[in-house]
């Protein structure tokens, strides 16, 4: 027996609470299509972005490590991958809808240029003139216009609730810009869902790649009440640190977190009397989140990870790097615009000149930026 669309969306509709987003209530997408036969519409919407080459691309990303530095490090779709299954779990255990939450933690990132964060202030200051530089923007760009799979029209055709879930995602590093998608309404849950799991993965996997590196060792952290709770917790000593007890700790640190949130967001469901869709979006703050505590613990932590490893010269050195060779291609293929593919160059006439470039660099992995300036600039590397 095949469980039809219908069947699903029955399950969800049984299965989900109040305030969980049902895919049959969608609005659409939109350029107008039939729905799949066997598979609900946020279902679908995930396996697009799955099979897109955007999506392919960030595994050549940077996350914070430069990929040429190693193996070991998280890349931008390895943090990908992890800020979904921290999104899967909350969304299961609170009964929002995991479809859902799923896709927006698959394409959360995939607006992200090469070299990281340094990538994007680069892009940011380069286009300072031409309409600036986004990520959450530029994911949207990819999905709307620039990933083009289908003859009827440009982009995936994602529905509208995983749009929205795109401009709206905020944590400490990322600011939503939702012009066109109701910006004085919060994001459904499903969509604050991915900005916390976005936060829990970073706050464990920066200070496990940190230590991992050598950047700083765990004598450094002590003192810092969020890993002596984890200490405790596991029962470790500060003693024969190995990478047993290293992937314990991280594993517990996220444990910590995702119930930490958990606990939270129930209360404030509660407290806020959230009964349905409407009641969430009608707030003027979000109700998936930290508990003040934790946000309390969070603090130091973080500041700990920007002095000792996104401050560190090693991680320096990869961003001026980053900086500098963004903007030698950046001003190379806008100075002569025939060095890009001819797809592209056919885009200027859309665009503009700075905007295509910029969305060409944009979608470039580590790897391939790094040829491309050898390409451009070494007169000893075969174009």
């Amino acid at each position: 027996m095949i469980l039809s669309r219908q069947h699903l969306e029955r399950i969800e509709d049984e299965s989900l609470a109040p305030f969980g987003m049902r895919s049959v209530n969608s609005r659409g997408r939109v350029h107008p299509e039939d729905e799949h036969p066997y598979r609900t519409a946020y279902q679908r919407d995930r396996d697009r972005i799955l099979h897109t080459t955007a999506f392919r691309r960030l595994k050549h990303k940077t996350q914070v490590f430069v990929v040429t530095e190693g193996d070991y490090y998280r890349t931008r779709l390895t943090h990908t991958l992890e800020v979904t299954q921290i999104g899967r779990t909350i969304a299961r255990a609170i009964g929002a809808n995991e479809d859902l939450t799923e896709a927006i933690c698959l394409v959360h990132d995939i607006g992200h240029p090469p070299f990281g964060h340094s990538g994007e202030r680069a892009l940011s200051q380069l286009m300072a003139d031409h309409g600036g530089f986004d990520h959450n923007q530029q994911a949207l760009r990819i999905v709307e216009m620039l990933e083009r799979r289908y003859p009827e029209w440009p982009g995936l055709n994602l529905t509208y609730e995983l749009r929205e879930g795109i401009v709206k995602h905020e944590t400490e590093y990322d600011s939503s810009a939702a012009e066109g998608f109701e910006p004085d309404m919060r994001g459904l849950v499903e969509a604050q869902i991915a900005n916390a799991a976005d936060e829990i993965a970073y706050n464990a996997h920066d200070l496990d790649d940190g230590l991992r590196a050598g950047l700083f060792t765990p004598a450094e952290l002590n003192g810092l009440e969020l890993w002596e709770t984890v200490k405790r917790s596991v029962g470790w000593e500060g003693t024969d640190f190995d990478d047993l007890w290293r992937h314990r700790l991280i594993r517990r640190l996220i444990g910590l977190e995702v119930t930490d949130v958990l606990e939270t967001t129930s209360r404030c469901l509660q407290a806020d009397g959230i009964r349905s869709i409407d009641d969430v979006r009608a707030l003027d703050h979000n109700v998936i989140g930290f508990s003040e505590r934790m946000r309390q613990l969070n603090r130091p932590h973080k500041d700990f990870l920007f002095r000792r490893m996104y401050q560190h010269h090693r991680v320096l050195r990869m961003q001026a790097k980053a900086d500098r060779l963004l903007q030698q291609l950046f001003e190379a293929y806008v100075g002569e615009p025939r060095q890009m593919p001819e797809a592209t160059q056919k885009r200027i006439e859309q665009v503009g000149l700075q905007r295509a470039v910029c969305d060409y660099i944009a979608g470039m992995t580590d790897p391939f930026a790094l040829s491309e300036h050898r390409k451009l600039f070494d007169p000893s590397e075969r174009v």
